[in-house]
This record gives C-alpha cells, sequence and structure tokens, in this order.
C-alpha cells in the first residue's frame, strides 16, 4: 500500500536528515569525517523466485557511509598537535583497547605521555638512551628530566695547513771546539736527510785551523770558522811582574803568524798594558790582544786571538835578546767550530775521528722553539670545546708547526702536532710532538705513520680553574690498552682526535668542519617534530635528541572501521588488519607539525542536502496523505 511506501520514504528521508545534521554539526571537529546516506528500492520477492508485484514497496537505508577524504591542515600554536597529510591514522592506547584517530590535537600527560584529549596514549616507535629509534611499538613518552652530560670520546677536525707557510724552527748542532791537530789528516763522510749525496771532506796533514775550517765550510749543510788563542800564564806567564823585572830596554817579545813575524815596537815596553797596545795598533787586523785573570782575580795575564785559526809562534825572554839561550818559545795551532744544519743526518768516518765524535756528542740547539704562550713560534692554532665526565666543558687547543720536507720521498711535507687542554700540554706533546705527513697533493698520509690519522689522548687530568682535579674520570691506568673508537661505555678520560680529514693545500688555513661528541647537562626547552613524526627534544646545552616515533595504521578498507565516538575509530573484520609503519614511508602519509587536519565536511553541499532531504520528508508525507484522502473516499462511499 502506498501508506507504507510513503513511510518507508518518511524513515529514508528523517535519516538522510540525521546524517546531513550530524555532518553540520562536526563540521568544526578535527579529524572529523563526514557521512553520506546511501539509500535502495525495495520490491516483494519469495523462495527461490522474484515477487509477481512489479510495483515497488518503497526505500530502505542500505549503508551510512563515510568519506575518508582529506581535510584542510591548518596551523597552529601547539607543537605536538600533528596532521596527516595523506593516509593512515595516529594509534591510540585507550587503556588497553587500540583506537584510531585523524585528530592529532595532543599533549602531554602528568607522566610525561603523549595524549589526546581524552587521555588515550599515542602509540609509536620508541628511542633508547641515545636517541636510537627502535622498532618497538609503544606509548610514546617525553622525558622531562635533565639530559645527563656525556664525556667527549671522539673529536674530528677536518682543517687545511697552508702549505706556503714558512719553516719557523730551525734546529742546529754546535759542534767543537776541536783542536786543529786533532783534525789533521781526517777524511770523512757527511750524510744527509734530505737526498743530497753524501759530502767527502778531506783535511790536509799539516793543516792549520783556518784550512781545516775552510775545507768543512765546503760541505753543505755545514759551517765552521776557527780561532787560534795564545793565554800566557802558567808556564807562559807574561805579565806586569815579568816586565817589570826586565828592567828598561830589556824586555823582548816576537810573534809570528804561519812563520811570519808581525812587526811590534818593543823598544818602550815597561808594563803589559804597552804590549797589549803595540799588538793591537799592529798592521795584522785579526789579531787582538788583552789582559785577562790568571785565576788571581785581577785582569794580570797577556791574552793573544787570531779570528781566523792560523799558526801563532812566540818568543820572549827578559834580556833583550831572544837569540842568546833562556827564551820562552812555543807554537799554538788554533781550534775549530762547526754548525750543522738540521739536513745534515750524521758523519761517517771509518777511522772514527774526532769529527765524527764530536759531532754526535754535540747538543742539538733550537732556535725559534715551539712555545703556545708566542704566537711566533707556529704556524696555525685552532681550538674548541670539550667535555669531561661530569659535563664541565675544558679548552682544547691544536697547534701546527711547519717542518722542512723529510726529504724521503718527492712532494712530501710534514707538520708537528702539539697538543693543549686548558693551557697544559697532553699527548706527550710537552716533550715531543706528533708528525702529520701528507702527500705531493696535499692528503694526508698518516699520523706517526698511522694512515688512520688518529691521536689518542691518554693522559689528560681534567682539572677545576685552580688548576686541581675536578673529580672526573681521569687517564686510564693502562694506556696501552686503549682502542679506537672508544667503546660505549667509556671509563676513563681518553679520547681520539681524528685528522684524516686534514689537507695541506695553497690556501689560507681554514677550519672546515670541527665535531665531538660531549656535552655537558641540559634541560628541556622544547619540542620539534619532522615530517618522518620523529619526536625532536631541544635542550637547554644545544643537543636535541630523538625521543620516539609516531605510528600510523592503515587498513585495506578504511570504510570497515566502527566509529566509536570521540572521532576515532577501532578495526573490524570488515577493515582488516592494520597496516603499521613510520610516517612517510610505503602508503603512509607525512606528518605536519603544529597543525590539525579540519573537518572534511563540505558545509555548502550539506545546507543544499539538508534541503533536498527537507523536500523528500515532505513529498513522502504528501504521499500518506494522498492515501489518506482516497482511503477515506472509499470509506464515505454509501
Amino acid at each position: 500500500m502506498a501508506f507504507n511506501t510513503g513511510l518507508s520514504g518518511l524513515r529514508a528521508a528523517s535519516v538522510d536528515l540525521d546524517v546531513t545534521g550530524n555532518n553540520i554539526a562536526n563540521a568544526s571537529t578535527v579529524g572529523f569525517k563526514g557521512s553520506k546516506a546511501q539509500f535502495g528500492d525495495l520490491y516483494a520477492s519469495g523462495f527461490l523466485s522474484a515477487g509477481t508485484n512489479p510495483i515497488g514497496d518503497g526505500v530502505r537505508v542500505q549503508d551510512v557511509k563515510q568519506s575518508f577524504g582529506q581535510g584542510n591542515i591548518s596551523f597552529t600554536d601547539n607543537g605536538l598537535d600533528m596532521a596527516i597529510a595523506g593516509d593512515g591514522f595516529f594509534i591510540l592506547n585507550n587503556g588497553g583497547e587500540i583506537r584510531y584517530s585523524r585528530a592529532g590535537q595532543f599533549g602531554i600527560d602528568k607522566d610525561g605521555f603523549v595524549t589526546n584529549n581524552q587521555n588515550m596514549r599515542v602509540q609509536g616507535y620508541t628511542a633508547d638512551e641515545d636517541g636510537n629509534l627502535s622498532g618497538i611499538r609503544g606509548d610514546l613518552q617525553i622525558e622531562t628530566d635533565n639530559l645527563a652530560p656525556r664525556r667527549t670520546t671522539n673529536l674530528v677536525s677536518d682543517l687545511n695547513l697552508d702549505s706556503r707557510e714558512p719553516v719557523l724552527e730551525t734546529r742546529v748542532r754546535d759542534i767543537g771546539p776541536i783542536a786543529a791537530t786533532d783534525l789533521q789528516g781526517e777524511s770523512f763522510d757527511v750524510l744527509y736527510n734530505d737526498g743530497t749525496p753524501d759530502f767527502n771532506v778531506t783535511i790536509g796533514a799539516t793543516a792549520t785551523a783556518r784550512e781545516a775550517a775552510a775545507a768543512i765550510n765546503d760541505a753543505p749543510g755545514l759551517s765552521a770558522s776557527a780561532t787560534t788563542t795564545v793565554t800566557f800564564d802558567g808556564a807562559n806567564q807574561l805579565d806586569d811582574t815579568y816586565i817589570s823585572n826586565a828592567g828598561p830596554g830589556n824586555f823582548a817579545f816576537s810573534l809570528s803568524i804561519n812563520g811570519s813575524p808581525l812587526a811590534l815596537d818593543t823598544s818602550n815596553i815597561t808594563s803589559l798594558q804597552d804590549l797589549v797596545d803595540s799588538i793591537n795598533n799592529s798592521s795584522e787586523t785579526a789579531i787582538s790582544a788583552s789582559m785577562v785573570d790568571d785565576g788571581s782575580g785581577s785582569n794580570n795575564v797577556l791574552r793573544v786571538i787570531h779570528n781566523q785559526g792560523e799558526t801563532l809562534s812566540f818568543s820572549f825572554d827578559d834580556d833583550g835578546d831572544l837569540s842568546n839561550g833562556g827564551e820562552t818559545s812555543d807554537t799554538v795551532l788554533g781550534d775549530v767550530n762547526a754548525t750543522a744544519d738540521r739536513v745534515v743526518s750524521g758523519i761517517d768516518d771509518a777511522s772514527n775521528g774526532d769529527f765524527e765524535t764530536a759531532f754526535n756528542s754535540s747538543p742539538i740547539r733550537i732556535t725559534n722553539e715551539f712555545n703556545p704562550l708566542d704566537q711566533r713560534t707556529y704556524n696555525h692554532a685552532t681550538s674548541t670545546t670539550i667535555y669531561d665526565s661530569l659535563g664541565n666543558s675544558h679548552e682544547f687547543t691544536q697547534f701546527f708547526v711547519k717542518e722542512p720536507s723529510p726529504g724521503s720521498g718527492v712532494g712530501v711535507s710534514e707538520w708537528s702536532v702539539y697538543l693543549q687542554i686548558d693551557g697544559e700540554m697532553v699527548a706527550g706533546t710537552d716533550t715531543t710532538p706528533y708528525t702529520a705527513r701528507f702527500d705531493q697533493n696535499g692528503n694526508l698520509q698518516s699520523i706517526d705513520g698511522d694512515p688512520a690519522g688518529e691521536i689518542v689522548v691518554t693522559d689528560w687530568v681534567p682539572k677545576d680553574e685552580n688548576g686541581q682535579p675536578n673529580g672526573a674520570d681521569g687517564p686510564p691506568a693502562d694506556p696501552t690498552s686503549v682502542v679506537t673508537p672508544i667503546p660505549e661505555p667509556p671509563t676513563s678520560s681518553a679520547f681520539v682526535l681524528n685528522l684524516a680529514d686534514t689537507t695541506q693545500y695553497g690556501a689560507a688555513f681554514g677550519v672546515n668542519d670541527q665535531q665531538q661528541n660531549g656535552y655537558t647537562t641540559g634541560r628541556l626547552s622544547g619540542l620539534d617534530v619532522s615530517d618522518q613524526g620523529v619526536l625532536f627534544a631541544r635542550y637547554t646545552n644545544g643537543q636535541s635528541q630523538a625521543l620516539g616515533q609516531v605510528a600510523l595504521a592503515s587498513f585495506n578498507n578504511t570504510n570497515g572501521l566502527s566509529p566509536v565516538g570521540d572521532t576515532s575509530w577501532v578495526e573490524t573484520f570488515e577493515s582488516g588488519q592494520p597496516i603499521i609503519g613510520a610516517p612517510d614511508t610505503g602508503t603512509l602519509g607525512s606528518i605536519k607539525a603544529s597543525s590539525v587536519e579540519e573537518s572534511n565536511v563540505d558545509l555548502s553541499a550539506e545546507l543544499v542536502n539538508l534541503i533536498i532531504a527537507q523536500r523528500n520528508y515532505q513529498a513522502n508525507a504528501k504521499t500518506i496523505e494522498t492515501s489518506d484522502a482516497v482511503t477515506q473516499t472509499i470509506i464515505n462511499l454509501r
């Protein structure tokens, strides 16, 4: 009957009005997904056969289907608000019941768990203490405790040392003095460390000190000088007493240079000073005379010096005659002093002569030696902050000093590396620096022969501002047991300096990068969320650490989900099991931080649908009204 048909239409229109009204009511609900009523016609039917009545029996509601289309994404001022751009649902733990939602209005409860407005906990992938994300899913929790300090165990320096820098330090050997008599007849080879061929030095059997020095001077890297000194004391005593005892005109004195007499006027010499003046006023400029102390505390004896190392012969007497016997006479050969540059590596004398012996026993004299307080003694320096086990900061400084080429190959360069922490030298560089060797292309070859380019600092004692140990972990008991990389957890102050990326190009010194893995303690200062849903905690010490990653779920049949209120759904048999993964992977959407997904309800379309549903309701009511009028006409027949 038309009554049933109209009634079914009223019921359908009423459902349509309810669905449309619900959509309109949730037009501002975050994460809400609009629904649409779906209808089907009704026809009579029998068992195993179609009905015989071709007239329909009205309409019925087949389904109320939700639309899971993307809603608009709007920004908020809450850093933990999240919106999903694409497919997927947030996974919520509602006291053990798992729900799924697109509403990303999140905050933190008293226990630090990330929750929605109904205190359902957001689930995701948890992170360990070092911020490494795991594949374990659980409730995301933000630890608000202070971030514990981390000691420095690795420091990577990426530097460029300027190859144009000069060598600042000079190392020489001071050899001698060696008596000319010990050098006469010697022959030895000078050896070099820069590739210079061996050089033979041969000294004549009767050579003077000057001639011996000249032969040595011919060798590259060696410089020599000679002096001859005669001091008239002891057995050759010549002083004021001797001259005054001789009496006027009775003092006689002669001095020869390599057998050539020196012209002196001794006729009026009455004192030692007169003799000194006579020698100094002679025509021989290489000769000088002076009065010196013979050990009695006064300058009372004669000293004569030839500053070119010629042989000196002398004679004196107090009877005015140097040929009648009783004279004091002697011949003195000079001494040789030599200096060897650092390119001279040794002396090879088959007979193990005096020059080789003097060379091997001579000290090394360093000019312009490295001094961390004097910028003129190093080419480059750079500093960075490192941390001890208590989180205290310390200043770590690297000094680089250009060294001469070792000469072991073409294009090889070397730099000395000194290390300092808080003004104290470490890694033994107070006595022996590390040597960084570079190839012809400017790339680091090795550090002290190690191609890894690593320096392990094992002698650092962390100290306070007063220079006293501050209680942090100190050096390892056995420095030789330290391995690289430093294993976790570290148990000492040892750390590794890695210079493998250091170069030596013809460009200005520059620090390209310098990274170390330590930090001081820090308090939580803020949270950030990445497009992959990773929650980053920012701390007052400048560190950031991953606390976890939001997990998303998708379903093969999204429309099979069952809405349970609070803008959430639960899994059903029709939806299938959830496919869970990280945001922005597979078919899952990405996360937009500080944003929410608005309702996907089109309010204009819903208002139009409301009018249509209203007209449908009115039309079906008119069908019932008309059927009632027809029935009333039949009843009124008489």
